[in-house]
């Protein structure tokens, strides 16, 4: 079976790994020496990084659905019969789907 993966999916897989790297730093706040301190300097910029490309992910996604319901507003006060034969195409073909189980 093909699991499909969504924009929402990948966001949230993101969102677990910055929670995870973030407790990480914190475990290691305690622990000294240099390269500890250059590995957390380091996962403390990858996260802010992640975290910002998360927030414009949001933004992005968010951008493009106002962009589609703006369009699919504009054609159906364009074209308001047509959008009535196309909604009516598709319950029907629901119905017809619905009916053969």
């Amino acid at each position: 079976m093909k699991k499909e993966v969504t924009t929402d999916k990948l966001i949230e897989d993101l969102r677990l790994v910055v929670s995870d790297a973030e407790e990480l730093v914190r475990a290691t706040a305690g622990q000294a020496g240099e390269k500890v301190g250059n590995a957390r300097a380091r996962a403390e910029d990858s996260i802010r990084a992640a975290k910002a490309r998360i927030a414009d992910a949001g933004r992005e996604a968010a951008e493009q659905t106002r962009e589609a319901v703006q369009a699919a507003d504009d054609y159906v006060r364009e074209n308001p019969w047509a959008a009535v034969g196309i909604a009516a195409g598709v319950g029907i073909l629901i119905g017809v789907l619905i009916n053969r189980k």
